[in-house]
């Protein structure tokens, strides 16, 4: 005997029936399962209905109905998982909508407790924190039939009395009492008031394969062993044949439509075509399957009512189970039935139906149950792709000289420059300095190109006539794909002499201009550089290191495997809308991005989806975020952030499998958010130990970043060229990855000034710098005697190693093997993460990240901008006056033998000589005692008052007196 537990949990956009609001009331019901081994044949029937009270009965109104098959029944609570289902229709006409949230399982313990409603004490009790129930009973009644009979005994009671009939006819059925209250809000259950939220990691086991003890070679653990299986059933509609007419006109406009108990996926209709071939495959939720019965019907689409051609029906414990590697099941012909199951004259449609998992490679383009309400049209911004990032290069123009221009005005020098054009890239050279016609500006431009090459080179030749004023002494056009390639130090291309053509405002004819024996010329180098790497992160968690050419690239070193499993307490992005969140992942490494399914209106979502990247550089960093998709609707609002994680793979063990939930944290003109956690699972295999350990003593970048360096003022202009076309190029994709998750991803505005990061990058200075002043601190209590038992150890310890210098640096190499032999105890046992405190944003200034998510250039007012400019300022002083301290140390250190200050150069020099007798005369050893047992004297040896070194050093002349 075992107890089938229903728990009605809420419902959601019902069919209004008396214009008013409806609370959401948890009602759990009980009932008694004798044979729990036939319950996947048996089928569960919840029904809503609307509870209406007029004159002197009861009527109630039918709004919707769901069965579900017991094949979705979980064995334990633990396994249970809240599914919404949707509300199937009575007929055609029927204007029923909504769905409603179900959790079922199975309890044979018959000591497991229902909640039972608390009694009048303990409510007292609990009253000032409690929220008082409901006195009336919510309109809109639930209730869960068992079996064919239930439903039958329900409508002959009275629908006010559904909940205390149950009662009567199943006594173990007990109500929820204390749940029958309206319902909180969504954002107010994801932070407790008055209470911290937790920021930091929290480690998970979820049950996948790798965690279970399956090896890489089995069946089971050989495809994604990091997340869960989540099993679907899938069905291919290929295509028909020999359809029959069913217009009088003598066409067919065929569909199929494919449907498991109220989910319904339909196949685009194809006019005029009794042969038609769709090539699309349906993927069904096995945690949400409402029947037994699969149903594949044929319809002909009219304008009124839809016309039947035929159906073939599949029993759901005959569908064959498929487990990748397999090949693909092959589609086979079936004859179409009538509606009473007789075969005639109706056609043939070519299926496949299995059972298969997330690994299916039909996974990704399925149309799945979870997004059954959305059109054809947007079902695309749902789905699962991978992309990857163009293949980008630097363009390199040398523009060296020009001969023989023509001005208009020839009695005037004209003042010349280059203005060089690459798509949206516009770069112009400094104006020469020889005011000539024959200019020389050896000025070098550099460009980002991507592949294919399909871009052009503009090249204008410009006098500066007046202010604001340009006259075109020449142009000239290069295609981008004639452009030489550059290896590595290889030598450049020779520079080359093109001809400039003569700018008109009118249009010239070809011929024309092909006639024109004299033109000016421009001497240039150009050539597309593949040795370098295009930098398009930031360099600090960059994701990729590799140079353009394919022929310069190494070998990988390993595998990044990472699975994204789900994620919960999201906040709901579409309150406004009266929806939750429709969320969806994107992961970013290297030149590769990969898109989860998109889930529609959960706070809770599991994708359960696993990706696979190559290593060449375990120096690196993977990001994934959480956005909140909105164009499943067909808005064309921007995509909102969720949140955002990166991990550093050098930070992780080899083959251990770390699995987390990471809070998303996300800061706002608001202040700091948590919204919600995000469950990954991150695991990095080496295959090559050895190029991974000599990896660590290579250049982080190519060969041609060192040989010939891009210039500083050229590295910024060039990534934001670079992160602008990657965004561009992926925001052309179908489906499109957005332009703000693309620059979310690769954190465009990193560059931007912000007080906050100032901040924290001066504590991160500081905690560093801490280590080197707690050293300072130990060896100054040694000299001060502050610890007798720990200088006298020193003393000892320093004798020693002055009789035996030999010891010094295998002495100092032993302690510091030690110290890291015993900081291994206390090695980071998680991936990092997002961490506030450091980036300085939980309690960060209103003003501060105003100022922070202002547009550049500033949109706010005049008064604000002054009051900012004046804290700038005074940042900015104190900067100066740290800059202006370490310059100062610098150039007295200098001034010791530049003979700025004769007297204090003599006196060093002399000493220098005396020193130089002394030391070669005295054997080492003698000095070194004497200089360290002066070091640790007794406090009461030392005087209060700087030393004589300092007094000189500090006496030295420094250039700060000769600033203006």
């Amino acid at each position: 005997m075992a107890r089938l537990v229903v728990e009605v949990l809420d419902a959601s956009d019902l069919m209004p029936k008396d214009g008013q609001g409806s609370a959401s009331p948890y009602v759990e019901l009980v009932f008694e399962v004798s044979d729990p081994q036939n319950l996947a044949d048996r089928t569960i029937e919840v029904t809503v209905y609307n509870d209406k009270k007029s004159g002197h009965g009861h009527h109630k109104n039918f709004l919707g109905r769901v069965r579900i098959s017991g094949v979705s029944v979980a064995t334990t609570e633990t396994q249970a998982s809240v599914q919404r289902y949707p509300l199937d229709k009575r007929g055609m006409f029927s204007h029923i909508k909504g769905d409603i949230a179900l959790k079922m399982f199975l309890v044979n313990d018959p000591s497991f407790q229902f909640f039972p409603p608390p009694n009048k004490e303990d409510r007292r009790e609990n009253n000032e924190s409690e929220v008082p129930p409901l006195e009336e009973i919510n309109p809109n009644n639930v209730t869960s039939n068992f079996g064919n009979n239930y439903e039958q005994q329900q409508q002959q009671a009275p629908p006010s009395q559904s909940n205390h009939q149950t009662q009567q006819s199943y006594p173990k059925t007990e109500v929820r009492a204390d749940f029958m209250k309206a319902a909180p809000q969504p954002a107010m259950m994801m932070q407790v008031p008055g209470k911290k939220p937790d920021y930091e990691l929290v480690e998970t086991r979820p049950p996948v394969a790798a965690h279970m003890g399956y090896r890489k070679g089995d069946t089971i653990g050989s495809t994604y062993d990091l997340v869960e299986q989540m099993h679907y059933l899938y069905a291919s509609v290929v295509k028909a044949r020999d359809l029959p007419v069913m217009d009088i006109t003598g066409s067919l406009d065929p569909y199929v439509e494919v449907k498991l108990g109220n989910y319904k996926g339909v196949t685009k209709h194809l006019e005029k075509n009794q042969n038609p071939v769709w090539n699309q495959i349906f993927a069904f939720s096995k945690e949400r399957l409402q029947s037994n019965l699969l149903e594949v019907i044929v319809k002909d689409k009219d304008f009124g009512k839809d016309d039947f051609v035929g159906r073939v029906m599949f029993d759901l414990t005959e569908v064959p189970l498929r487990v990748p590697p397999d090949s693909p099941l092959a589609p086979q012909w079936y004859k179409l039935e009538d509606k009473k199951g007789q075969r005639g004259n109706r056609g043939e449609i070519m299926l496949a139906v299995w059972m298969g998992t997330q690994a299916d490679e039909a996974f990704p383009e399925a149309w799945h149950s979870d997004a059954h309400s959305i059109s054809h049209h947007n079902l695309a911004h749902t789905r699962s792709k991978v992309y990857f990032s163009p293949k980008l290069y630097y363009l390199r123009v040398l523009v060296i000289e020009a001969q023989d221009l023509v001005p208009s005005d020839r009695g005037r020098a004209p003042v010349t420059q280059v203005r060089v054009q690459l798509g949206n890239q516009m770069r112009a050279t400094r104006p020469s300095p020889m005011q000539t016609l024959n200019p020389i500006w050896n000025d070098e431009l550099m460009f980002v190109a991507s592949e294919p090459f399909d871009e052009f080179l503009i090249l204008t030749v410009e006098d500066k006539v007046g202010p604001g004023r340009d006259e075109i002494l020449g142009k000239m056009i290069i295609p981008v794909r004639e452009l030489p390639h550059r290896l590595e130090t290889a030598k450049p291309p020779d520079p080359r002499w093109f001809n400039l053509l003569r700018h008109s405002h009118g249009d010239e004819d070809g011929e024309k201009k092909e006639k024109m024996k004299f033109a000016s010329k421009i001497h240039l180098r150009l050539c597309l550089e593949a040795g370098y790497h295009v930098l398009d992160e930031s360099t600090h968690f960059s994701s990729d290191l590799q140079p353009s050419s394919k022929h310069l690239r190494k070998a990988p070193i390993g595998i990044l495997e990472l699975g994204i499993l789900s994620a919960k307490n999201l906040l709901p992005m579409k309150g406004k809308e009266g929806r939750l969140t429709d969320p969806y992942c994107v992961a970013k490494y290297g030149n590769k991005w990969i898109r989860t399914r998109t889930l529609l209106d959960t706070l809770a979502p599991k994708w359960n989806e696993q990706y696979t990247w190559e290593v060449f550089d375990p120096c690196t960093v993977i990001t994934v975020g959480v956005f909140d998709n909105n164009h499943v609707s067909g808005n064309d609002a921007k995509e909102q952030r969720i949140g955002k994680v990166r991990i550093r793979l050098s930070t992780l063990e080899t083959d251990r499998i770390y699995s987390h939930f990471y809070p998303l944290l996300v800061l706002t003109p608001g202040g700091l958010k948590k919204h919600g956690e995000l469950q990954l699972a991150v695991r990095f295999t080496c295959t090559a130990w050895v190029n991974m350990v000599a990896q660590y003593g290579r250049p982080l970048l190519p060969k041609m970043h060192y040989a010939q360096p891009i210039p500083v003022k050229h590295i910024d202009w060039l990534r934001h060229q670079a992160m602008q076309m990657v965004a561009a190029r992926l925001a052309r994709a179908e489906p499109p990855l957005r332009r703000e998750v693309v620059e979310y991803m690769l954190d465009v505005d990193i560059h931007m000034f912000s007080l906050r990061r100032s901040k924290a990058n001066f504590f991160r200075i500081m905690s560093v710098l801490s280590g080197i002043s707690a050293v300072c601190r130990w060896f100054n209590d040694v000299c001060t005697w502050r610890n007798p038992i720990t200088t006298c150890l020193v003393h000892i310890l320093f004798l020693i190693l002055v009789c035996y210098p030999e010891l010094i640096l295998p002495t100092i190499f032993l302690y510091l093997f030690v110290i890291g032999v015993w900081n291994y105890r206390f090695r980071p046992r998680t991936p990092p993460h997002m961490d506030a405190r450091i980036s300085h944003a939980e309690h960060v200034h209103p003003d501060e990240l105003d100022e922070e998510f202002d547009t550049f250039p500033t949109s706010r007012p005049n008064e604000i901008v002054r009051m900012r400019y004046d804290r700038l300022r005074s940042v900015a002083g104190r900067v100066q006056a740290v800059v202006g301290d370490l310059a100062t140390q610098g150039e007295r250190a200098q001034a010791l033998l530049s003979w700025r200050d004769p007297r204090a150069t003599a006196i060093f020099i002399f000493l220098s000589l005396v020193c130089a007798v002394f030391l070669y005369v005295t054997p080492f050893q003698v000095i070194a005692v004497l200089v360290g047992l002066f070091m640790l004297r007794h406090p009461r040896f030392r005087s209060k008052m700087p030393s004589v070194p300092v007094n000189f050093f500090k006496r030295l002349p420094a250039k700060s007196d000769m600033l203006l």
